[in-house]
């Protein structure tokens, strides 16, 4: 989806789980590739945190398909763009809900949707007044998806405070796939991270050239210390997990 996120999950029984919407509405690309045409429910929808490269495509996905269920953080952006989603979400009856470190989702299928972080008081103490800005990077919700031995971490735009007290809080070791922090920016990952989570694979959702420089040399140099295989979409365009 360019410089954003989205990731679009399709479980072993098709139970559909969006997490964050991109920039614009590339998104719908993807649900129509990995969706049937007929299929117009999402189970699911997680939005990360209220940053416009991850929510602006919900508008798109909310108008095309129905969301049985929409989970974010305790935190606002004060912007028109998101006080207008949560406005479409209240309007259209979608349950919506704010999730903590904690909080569980299991479908009929044993996918598990486990909540890591942000926790409460890292919400408090990071975002006084439950306000996030378009600039600052704070509080993130992190999923921990799970089935049989297969795990992936989802990190949003987190930064390494949260994801380190995360992976020590829950004991996350030995993770098949990570989703690199805030694009490959400075500030989300560190070398003890990356020993601990030992990921087999990261993968960074970033368009190539953009202005702020990321991935940036040291997160790609640190993955690479690590012997840990990095997939961009800004090369490969979709990254596909089966």
């Amino acid at each position: 989806v360019g410089q954003g996120d989205a990731i679009f999950i399709r479980t072993p029984q098709r139970s559909d789980i969006l997490i964050d919407g991109g920039p614009d509405d590339s998104v719908l690309s993807c649900l129509g590739k990995h969706m049937p045409f007929w299929d117009r429910d999402l189970e699911l929808v997680i939005l990360t945190h209220p940053h416009s490269d991850h929510f602006t495509g919900l508008f798109s996905v909310l108008k095309t398909y129905k969301a049985k269920g929409f989970v974010t953080e305790d935190l606002e952006n004060k912007t028109l763009g998101f006080e207008e989603l949560m406005n479409l979400i209240k309007n259209k009856a979608i349950p919506a809900r704010f999730v903590f470190a904690g909080d569980k989702f299991k479908l009929k299928d044993g996918v598990e949707f486990e909540i890591v972080g942000p926790t409460e008081e890292f919400l408090r103490e990071t975002s006084p007044g439950g306000t996030i800005g378009e600039s600052n990077e704070f509080g993130s919700v992190e999923t921990l998806v799970s089935f049989v031995k297969f795990s992936i971490l989802l990190t949003g735009d987190s930064q390494k405070e949260e994801l380190k007290n995360a992976a020590e809080s829950y004991n996350l070791k030995d993770i098949d796939i990570l989703q690199v922090p805030h694009h490959g920016s400075r500030f989300g990952l560190t070398a003890e991270i990356l020993d601990i989570l030992s990921p087999k694979i990261a993968a960074i959702s970033v368009v190539n050239k953009n202005k702020y420089g990321h991935p940036t040399p040291f997160t790609l140099e640190l993955l690479k210390s690590k012997n840990i295989k990095t997939l961009r979409t800004g090369e490969m365009g979709d990254i596909e997990i089966v």
